[in-house]
């Protein structure tokens, strides 16, 4: 289940690390993320190297829906609440510099990469809330207004229309920008000690370090994994559809995302918490949704997302930890993944060059709002929960049948296990190797999720995404 972006466009390899080095700034993860904060930190003249333990753009950068954009759903109300009105308009004008960003740097470079301007639509069927959120989006400087008539067949009452916003095709420019970059592929970062980065190639020495991976997988200091969760999204690709005029999202939680992308549209939606979809169906709840609003339309792709959402809805941009100042992060992008990679690279570029950035104080990692509290309570009784089930939730002997995966007891002990067509049994540990909590089946991918903190495993065991750094134990 490959995405649109990864079946049309194939990224020149790097080669493994070889060794140990000495450099000014690591970056580890080569996502928009991570090649976006290499490309500007080498451009202002540092010495750069991104540590990458797959692809580039393997990871949540090929899933994307690739909307580059400031309107990032029916948030503009819930972010003056929790950052306050001061850090909310920050966060509101590093997401429209970022757009604006993106054009100069395309334009400037001459990058094919399908870059067209759009509006983007939030559209639903509460009236006055639409309204509302159109008021609080003005009053952060956005380009919003609200519209009686959504140019959309699917029902609502209104959109707010934000003017000025694009789309493109993200590894087509994602591979434009890594060609002058350093980029060591297949070498995983296993831990960090002080300035040193210990991978599986070599140890990498840098004056100044970046966490671009998508989910940080160091714990301690920082506590990431207290203070977001991820989840997951599906997107479907469809052909003998009407074409749209702009870019979509619903207000509601079950409302669907539509983009156009040539002659197709990309439909996403059936967002879940990662670990929490044992009963399945999103793919097909999605089908027959587009059955229902485009009828005669044909899927030519699907494949899926993980996103992590923080406690209060902005990302952590900023120092890793007061205790490791020359670590930087960037994190939490909550499903904006386009436009906060691109502020994160101007954030972050600002602060390790010893400037000041007019937007750090909306993305501080170390921030405390009203709305980080609730969160982190939530977190927290949810990682409870999962390690409950591994440390005093007893193994129960369950029949798995062809083509199905479930918890079931090997030998006396609490296993995964899939079951394949011919009978025979794949078994795993169903112990995430991040912090201990239990893994559940994924029957719509075929995967072991953690529904702690996101990890994720094939049938097999071996590692998907992070934060775990290792596969399952065999049982």
């Amino acid at each position: 289940m490959a995405s649109i972006w990864a079946m049309e466009t194939s990224i020149r390899r790097r080669k493994p690390l070889a060794g140990d080095l000495k450099t000014e700034v690591a970056v580890v993860g080569a996502g928009m993320a991570g090649i976006l904060i290499a490309y500007r930190l080498q451009k202002a003249g540092r010495q750069v190297v991104v540590l990458e333990a797959g692809r580039i753009g393997g990871g949540q950068t090929r899933n994307t829906t690739a909307k580059i954009t400031s309107q990032h759903g029916m948030f503009c109300q819930k972010l003056i609440q929790n950052l306050g009105r001061e850090r909310a308009r920050q966060y509101a004008a590093a997401n429209e510099a970022a757009i604006r960003a993106y054009r100069e740097l395309i334009d400037s470079r001459g990058i094919d990469c399908d870059l067209e301007a759009k509006c983007a639509y939030l559209y639903g069927v509460d009236r006055e809330a639409l309204q509302r959120e159109a008021e609080a989006a003005a009053s952060l400087g956005l380009p919003a207004v609200y519209l009686e008539q959504v140019p959309l067949p699917v029902p609502g009452a209104g959109a707010v229309r934000f003017a000025g916003q694009a789309q493109f095709a993200p590894l087509r420019f994602l591979a434009a920008l890594a060609e002058k970059l350093t980029v060591y592929e297949q070498t995983r970062v296993l831990r960090a000690e002080g300035q040193t980065l210990v991978t599986d190639r070599g140890q990498v020495q840098a004056e100044q370090i970046v966490f671009a991976c998508h989910y940080p997988f160091i714990n301690f200091p920082g506590l990431y994994f207290a203070r977001m969760h991820q989840e997951r999204s599906y997107v479907l690709a469809l052909e003998n559809v009407p074409k749209l005029d702009g870019m979509f999202i619903g207000a509601s939680s079950d409302a669907c995302s539509l983009r156009t992308c040539g002659d197709l549209l990309l439909m996403g939606g059936e967002s879940h918490r990662t670990g929490e979809d044992r009963q399945g169906g999103r793919y097909a709840a999605l089908r027959q949704r587009a059955k229902e609003w485009f009828p005669g339309c044909r899927e030519v792709a699907c494949w899926s997302a993980q996103d992590c959402i923080t406690a209060d809805g902005a990302p952590y941009i900023g120092r890793y930890a007061a205790s490791r100042p020359d670590w930087f992060v960037a994190t939490g992008f909550h499903k904006w993944g386009m436009t906060s990679s691109m502020a994160a690279a101007m954030v972050l570029e600002d602060l390790m060059c010893g400037r000041e950035s007019p937007y750090a104080a909306a993305f501080d990692p170390g921030r405390v709002t009203l709305g980080l509290l609730p969160g982190v309570a939530e977190e927290s009784v949810q990682a409870a929960r999962g390690l409950a089930k591994t440390f005093f939730q007893p193994p129960k002997e369950r029949t798995i049948l062809p083509g199905h995966g479930g918890e079931t007891a090997v030998r006396g002990e609490k296993a995964g296990v899939y079951r394949e067509d011919d009978g025979k049994a794949l078994a795993v540990s169903l112990r995430c190797p991040h912090l201990g909590c239990q893994l559940t089946w994924n029957p719509d991918e075929n995967s072991w999720d953690c529904p702690c903190h996101g990890s994720r495993f094939d049938k097999e065991g071996h590692l998907l995404s992070g934060p775990a750094q290792k596969d399952l134990r065999k049982r």
